[in-house]
């Protein structure tokens, strides 16, 4: 029978089921015993159809956050990674979170709708932060959280055992949770661990960067670097979506899943091409072209005055008085990080 988080509050691993995305890191501590070699928790192309919103934050001083990759893409206090889709049209057709590792299920909880806690109608937690989620134990003193999925998409039962890949449900926007995500909480016996980097502190693996003591910070006692069978790319930023719409969209429309028309009416008010970022870091730009049949029709870049988690900017022209000549219209949106290009996406319509 399914056991809810809440009812084994009690029992020695109770810990791993009362996380919350913000719960605060801890120092780095030796490993009891030799870890799980972890899959990805999402069945989803990874830069493409989801992407990780945030990393696990290694510094342990309040206020301050460094991440794996010597960046600042954590939460203070972040003690987990977040695997992110776009919209609430990805959550609406379902995106499978699966065990990262063989195991047996010691919790689930089910029950708590999918809205964001910035929302005033969001209920009272009452300290289930991790909201719908599944917890396994993969044996040794290692265990994994599966944190804010979809109601109503749990698959699995206390006790079930698991292999690497198996679906335990959707991922959601239950819990303490402003975007569709999967948190995952990686844990060797009360600590929580980074999985990119399990054994090194935060100022001796950024202060190594390059060396052959960085890489050796990062080994596993397996002596494999981090806990992934296939390491992600680390990814400090960068675009998500693109469009065109007939007017500057809002970032609910965008969220919600705006859908860039194929084919597009002469008389439509305005081509305007929009980019969504994630990541936005103060200097950052954003540069949109726009080009039509004959050419370019335009180009703007916006310099990013401050650090923002999501990032929407639009650029295009009113509609002409004749229309818009039929062909192909194209919107490029790039964001960059002083010399380094984060993201390039493109969008076409056709005016006909």
């Amino acid at each position: 029978m399914t056991s809810r988080i809440r009812d084994i509050k009690e029992r020695p691993r109770a810990l791993l089921l009362r996380i919350g995305a913000g719960a605060l890191a801890l120092m780095p501590a030796p490993l009891l015993a030799d870890p799980p070699l972890l899959g990805l928790p999402v069945d989803c192309a990874l830069g493409h159809s989801c992407y990780i919103q945030q990393y696990f934050d290694r510094d342990p001083d309040k206020g301050e956050v460094q991440d794996h990759g010597c960046g600042a893409l954590a939460n203070d206090g972040h003690g987990g990674t977040d695997f992110a889709v776009a919209s609430l049209e990805q959550v609406a057709a379902g995106v499978t979170v699966v065990a990262a590792a063989p195991g047996t299920v010691i919790g689930t909880r089910d029950g708590m709708p999918d809205i964001s806690i910035q929302d005033p109608n969001a209920p009272d937690l009452e300290g289930r932060d991790c909201g719908n989620g599944v917890a396994i134990d993969h044996g040794d003193g290692w265990a994994t959280q599966y944190c804010h999925l979809r109601e109503g998409s749990i698959v699995v039962e206390q006790g079930q055992r698991v292999a690497m890949g198996t679906p335990l449900g959707l991922i959601g926007m239950s819990g303490r949770a402003s975007f569709p995500h999967v948190h995952l909480t990686v844990r060797n016996g009360d600590q929580k661990v980074d999985p990119f980097a399990p054994e090194s502190g935060p100022a001796a693996s950024c202060a190594m960067a390059g060396t052959d003591e960085e890489a050796a910070s990062r080994a596993t006692p397996g002596g494999r670097e981090g806990l992934w069978l296939e390491p992600p790319a680390y990814v400090p930023g960068g675009l998500i979506a693109v469009g065109f719409a007939s007017k500057v969209p809002a970032i609910a429309e965008v969220r919600a899943g705006l859908r860039t028309a194929p084919v597009t009416s002469p008389k439509t008010p305005a081509l305007v091409v929009w980019g969504y970022a994630f990541a936005g870091q103060a200097g950052d730009e954003i540069e949109i072209v726009f080009e039509g049949p004959e050419g370019e029709i335009g180009r703007h870049l916006d310099v990013l005055k401050k650090a923002q988690p999501f990032v929407l900017r639009a650029y295009g022209k009113r509609t002409p008085a004749s229309g818009w000549p039929w062909g192909v219209y194209r919107g490029t949106v790039i964001h960059r990080r002083g010399a380094q290009e984060l993201g390039r996406r493109y969008i076409e319509t056709e005016v006909n």
